[in-house]
């Protein structure tokens, strides 16, 4: 009788665990095409039409389609090149805000069927998808819904008629696509057809975005759809290529106005963390260009963001479950730069030696706790199996275990990387990580936030033979899919360099090195460059390039442009400058944290153009005009809408420049203002005619080229 019911009891304890139900799921959940999207990872967007031959940010719409006409462009190299860095796919800039569309549309004859490239027959979409085919990268399109080339837009028709009908062109054309991409840049000033007016629209209503999204939805149902707050990808609310420290796939979008919120109207502070426990899942792109700015300008050669300062980034935003979206821009021939190309391949290089092997492979993993103890099902191995939706999962009750890695033999790590199976709902909200050093337990890293995905960079290199992890928080049980420990290779940093008030050049490097060598003439610097060891006059401006040395090892190098000193300058009293009286000097103090803000408190104030005089203390050849905004992320005050005038007597006044700082609002980068023709001037002034918001302006910087 014993043995009948011990056996009776093993049996019963049998169908208990093998009826072990998964995890409940938690707070709102993501779809497929959501899935496949994060999945992705880290995709590009590539820039290049009209504003890549006017050297703008934004089309104006007014471009004569004659102009453009690359005489190499390579979808092939593009996308190779991007594929080399380890992005699974691109975004084509298929129309940008000026209209010009760069496949054959019957929608508008402001296409590339009237330029002469390839004699009017050309379809830069189609090489691109025929690119992406070849390769096997993922393709989407971003089609402008602001036009400022068409006589339309504002009207009800520009939407039923021209806008939709280029989406179902490029969905029915170009498929498949991985993502369909809308900005919330809409709406102001423009050619318009010839009339040349300012047109505003209401961004919440104007496109009517659920039936134009139902276009997507209906023609590309794999597409995840990318606006300012969704549906399925949002904004993260910064075009500096990262996500909050804490981050949260669900997302509750608050509007601007108290309207329901739309693409282009939502509260962008927000989209950085996310919201715990939001109503939809909406996880963030980090977008960020390549270079200073979207499209290509010869002025930024050189500034290419190097391949350690793309891993960063990499770890700033894939490594907090956000995806990364790199902007690519292509030259006037039609492909990037070798400085462009050869960033992205060591970016890659670095990324692919760095997580090549999971140093926990092989290692015993012993848990507190495994849910209703059937291993088979939840246990730890599912931590090591590459699988994304396999999982180590815990009793209802269990919310902070704690788990024990002994890899048997010492290894040296300093990435650590954590998942959790997203399918059950974003369920932990801060972990711990120790090291078993000198007998004992050594708390080497926190984080909060796991999701998709959680890279902790270590600020130093960790030996240990065991690692525990603990989830210190959890509001329900675990379903945990990965685990892993990874060594990052070793690199110097590159040097920064600084000029001060006086004209006077400085580098330095934040560990000590062998040596640093420098080049003042556009060239590579290597160990047969001048040495730097201390000070020396960099008045005249220009570009300056370092390297750090190590022995054989190096650095990146660094590059920094420098215009004309300031040593000598002033700033003429009678103007804005001498009637608000903030620290003038931090105009051109050469430091771009100071910042001259005439901005108020006062809300019934309303902002007045505002101008500020220069004296350079000497005639300059002028080629260029330089305007730095303010680096706090705060927007009150940054101009958009500038004039230069120049002065050989402080009193008779030309005029030199006028225009936008496009795209300024959401990348606050420094403006460069190139002449046409240069001028010979002692004075210039700088007004500004709009700004951004508030009711003054807010500069970091003024200066000449």
């Amino acid at each position: 009788m014993k043995k009948l019911i011990v056996v009776a009891l093993l049996l019963v304890n049998a169908v208990t665990i093998f009826a072990q139900q998964a995890p409940k799921l938690y707070g709102a959940l993501p779809t497929q095409r959501q899935l496949n999207w994060q999945e992705t990872e880290m995709y590009c967007i590539v820039h290049f039409s009209m504003a890549t031959y006017t050297d703008k940010e934004w089309g104006y719409g007014d471009e004569d389609p004659k102009i453009f006409n690359p005489a190499h462009f390579s979808a092939l190299q593009i996308v190779s090149a991007a594929k080399a860095g380890g992005f699974k796919g691109i975004v084509v800039v298929a129309k940008h805000h000026d209209g010009f569309c760069l496949w054959p549309t019957k929608t508008t004859s402001h296409n590339i069927s009237a330029s002469p490239y390839k004699n009017g027959k050309g379809d830069i979409v189609k090489e691109y998808q025929e690119a992406c085919i070849k390769l096997g990268v993922k393709m989407g399109i971003y089609c402008s819904p602001w036009d400022r080339n068409n006589p339309m837009y504002g009207q009800p028709a520009y939407v039923t008629e021209v806008y939709r009908k280029q989406l179902e062109e490029l969905y029915a054309n170009y498929g498949p696509l991985f993502m369909s991409w809308h900005d919330g840049a809409n709406g102001g000033d423009g050619y318009y057809g010839g009339t040349r007016e300012l047109r505003k629209i209401d961004r919440s209503t104007y496109y009517g975005w659920d039936t134009t999204w139902g276009i997507t939805r209906k023609m590309q149902p794999g597409a995840a759809i990318f606006g300012d707050a969704g549906p399925d990808v949002r904004w993260v609310g910064n075009e500096e290529g990262h996500a909050g420290e804490t981050y949260w796939e669900t997302f509750t979008p608050h509007s601007t106005d108290g309207k329901r919120p739309a693409n282009g109207n939502v509260k962008y502070e927000e989209s950085t963390e996310g919201t715990r426990n939001g109503k939809y899942w909406i996880p963030a792109e980090c977008d960020v260009p390549s270079r200073p700015g979207w499209f290509y300008h010869e002025a930024q050669d050189g500034q290419t963001k190097s391949p350690y300062t793309l891993l960063d980034l990499y770890y700033k935003s894939v490594g907090r479950g956000a995806c990364l979206d790199l902007g690519l821009s292509p030259d006037k021939d039609g492909q990037l730069t070798n400085e462009d190309v050869q960033s992205l391949k060591q970016f890659g290089s670095i990324i692919k030696q760095t997580f090549a092997v999971n140093l926990l492979k092989g290692a015993t993993l012993k848990a507190g706790n495994v849910r209703g103890n059937n291993a088979a099902k939840f246990g730890t191995a599912f931590l090591l199996d590459n699988n994304r939706y396999s999982y180590w999962a815990t009793d209802d009750a269990v919310t902070k275990p704690e788990l024990i890695a002994d890899m048997h033999t010492p290894k040296t790590f300093n990435v650590i990387r954590l998942r959790e199976n997203i399918k059950l709902g974003q369920r932990i909200e801060s972990v711990a990580v120790d090291a078993w050093q000198n007998n004992t337990w050594k708390e080497i890293a926190t984080a909060t936030s796991v999701g998709a995905n959680r890279l902790i960079r270590l600020p130093q290199n960790i030996t240990a033979t065991k690692v525990r992890l603990r989830i210190t928080a959890s509001p329900v049980c675990i379903a945990l899919s990965d685990f892993g420990l990874f060594k990052e290779p070793v690199h110097l940093s590159a040097p920064e360099i600084l000029r001060s008030i006086k004209g006077e050049l400085s580098i330095k490097t934040e560990a000590p090195v062998s040596s640093i060598h420098y080049t003042t003439d556009g060239t590579e610097p290597g160990l047969n460059s001048p040495v730097y060891n201390e000070l020396f006059a960099f008045d005249k401006g220009g570009i300056v390039k370092a390297v750090s040395f190590e022995g054989q090892e190096h650095s990146e190098v660094k590059t920094q442009v420098f215009g004309v000193s300031k040593a000598g300058w002033t700033i003429l009293p009678g103007q804005t400058a001498d009637k608000f009286k903030r620290r003038v000097e931090n105009l051109i103090d050469e430091d771009p944290h100071t910042i001259y803000n005439t901005c108020t408190k006062n809300d019934s104030l309303l902002f007045q153009p505002q101008e500020i005089s220069v004296d350079l203390g000497q005639r300059q050849a002028i080629k260029a005009f330089v305007y730095l905004p303010r680096q706090d992320k705060n927007k009150e005050g940054i101009v958009d809408s500038y004039i230069y005038q120049v002065s050989n007597d402080g009193q008779h006044w030309t005029p030199a420049a006028e225009g936008e700082f496009s795209n300024i609002a959401s990348n606050p980068i420094e403006q460069t203002v190139k002449l046409n023709t240069p001028v010979s001037a002692r004075y210039f002034k700088f007004i500004a005619r709009h700004v951004i918001s508030g009711n003054g302006i807010a500069v970091a910087e003024l200066g000449v080229l």
